[in-house]
């Protein structure tokens, strides 16, 4: 049986669930905070399920983009998107928001999508064009993920 690789960081943000949820929401706002997402694309400027938008993302040397669709918009709970290239599932992408006295807890997690018959040409394409092995996407991914909600954590509590 396949399993797939999921991660989830979580941090603790001086600010409410609906205000970071409205930040993250936001896919256009994604370079702000993300290590690797230099922006976002897309027509709409309301991101609900089925809102579709274009990641733009960076690494080093490595350029590439990705196709991505809103799954879950659940305002100020969940927003989450699935993530595609050349027609191929790749990742799901979420974060979770909960009040708490202090502020909120949020929690960013990955899912990798990469199983069935189309695995190893998407994992080949992500070497290719992110420079990252899939046995180390992981463990990328949770460092990334840290530096991404420490940034959210510094921008929404600006605000």
């Amino acid at each position: 049986m396949n399993h797939a690789a999921r991660v989830e960081e979580g941090i603790l943000v001086r600010a409410s669930a609906e205000s970071v949820y409205r930040a993250v929401s936001d896919v256009r706002r994604m370079g702000e905070w993300s290590p690797e997402c230099v922006g976002a694309w897309s027509r709409s400027r309301r991101f609900e399920p089925g809102t579709r938008f274009i990641g733009w993302n960076r690494k080093r040397l490595w350029f590439w983009f990705t196709s991505c669709t809103v799954v879950r918009a659940e305002c100020p709970r969940d927003f989450a998107f699935t993530v595609h290239t050349f027609g191929m599932p790749v990742a799901l992408w979420g974060y979770r928001f909960e009040d708490r006295d202090s502020g909120c807890l949020v929690t960013e997690y990955w899912e990798d999508l990469r199983t069935g018959r189309s695995a190893p040409v998407a994992k080949l394409l992500g070497l290719v064009f992110t420079g990252t092995a899939a046995k180390r996407r992981t463990e990328v991914n949770r460092e990334g993920m840290r530096a991404t909600l420490s940034r959210l954590r510094a921008v929404a509590e600006r605000a």
